[in-house]
């Protein structure tokens, strides 16, 4: 269901370019862009996963001054934009959150570049969103992508976004337009 539709962008945990668990940084442009992004196409919240607290006073501040600062009134477009953005400390969090609001556990789709186990295409994506009652939260990673113990927590991984290039190093902001698009594109409803 279009109406049901969730996204969050983890801080943590996520891999370093090593393959350990780390913790990136919050960046001003993910906020804005993805929640301009979400709620674009009608997502309902869009959830800012970090667990440092000077992180998340980066993010608190980014949302207060567009949701109830001078910016709200300078660019009500931003702020309606940023209104769906949540902040949460771990991603078990999010689960609760939507639990609560919906009555039951959304179905968790893992993105990342790579092919994974139990990979669907975009289409069956955008069917499972459009036919199932549950509610549907997309994971998407930073840093060097999600630990397994995240994608383990998933019931699909989509399709890695591929261009027509040996060169696949997206955005994040990027790929979540791009997954956002490929996954509900003209299906939004208001």
């Amino acid at each position: 269901m279009l109406n049901k539709v969730y996204t969050a962008l983890i801080h943590y945990p996520v891999l370093g370019r090593d393959g350990r668990i780390i913790t990136t940084a919050v960046t001003n442009l993910d906020i804005h862009d993805i929640a301009r992004s979400s709620r674009t196409y009608n997502v309902k919240k869009y959830y800012v996963v970090t667990h440092l607290p000077a992180q998340q006073d980066i993010v608190k501040k980014v949302l207060g001054y567009w949701t109830e600062g001078y910016g709200k009134t300078y660019n009500p477009n931003r702020s309606d934009a940023l209104s769906i953005v949540e902040l949460k400390s771990y991603v078990e969090e999010v689960i609760e959150d939507i639990e609560k609001e919906e009555g039951q556990k959304p179905i968790i789709m893992f993105t990342s570049a790579k092919v994974r186990p139990n990979t669907i295409s975009y289409e069956e994506g955008k069917k499972i969103i459009l036919n199932d009652e549950r509610p549907v939260l997309l994971l998407f990673g930073t840093g060097w992508g999600m630990p397994k113990e995240l994608e383990d927590m998933c019931d699909y991984s989509l399709e890695p976004i591929r261009g027509k290039s040996d060169f696949n190093h997206l955005s994040v902001r990027a790929a979540v337009a791009i997954i956002l698009d490929r996954l509900i594109g003209e299906e939004v409803s208001y």
